[in-house]
């Protein structure tokens, strides 16, 4: 019996490496920045409104913005020491805000805002 030869393999070929083209740095080119625009507020906050009797005792009777209305709120009740000691948040009311908070002795000031708009028209 004769013995069967084993096929030699042989190597695969080797591609030739090819050298790619280093690519140059380009400096990247920066977006062009935005020009900030001055924040228009909302024309709705700017419309005056029709003050109620019971706060025109506090901020006065002619229409100005609900803004306005808080900030003049504001000023009538750090120059009547209305703010509470301990816990600032809350406004103890005197006999003008007493009518306009529907008479609660004491409100928070983010249950102020709720209450005044009812006097806004």
């Amino acid at each position: 019996m004769a013995a069967k030869k084993k096929a030699k393999k042989k190597p695969a070929k080797k591609k030739a490496a090819t050298k790619k083209a280093a690519k140059k740095k380009v400096a990247k080119k920066k977006p062009a920045k935005k020009v900030k625009k001055k924040r228009k507020p909302n024309p709705a906050f700017m419309k005056p409104m029709q003050i109620s009797d019971t706060l025109a005792t506090v901020v006065g009777s002619k229409p100005i913005p609900r803004t306005e209305v808080v900030k003049k709120l504001w000023i009538y009740i750090k120059k009547n020491k209305l703010q509470d000691k301990k816990n600032r948040r809350n406004i103890n009311a005197d006999a003008n805000l007493k009518a306009v908070f529907g008479g609660k002795k004491t409100v928070s000031m983010f249950e102020m805002t709720k209450l005044v708009s009812k006097h806004l028209k």
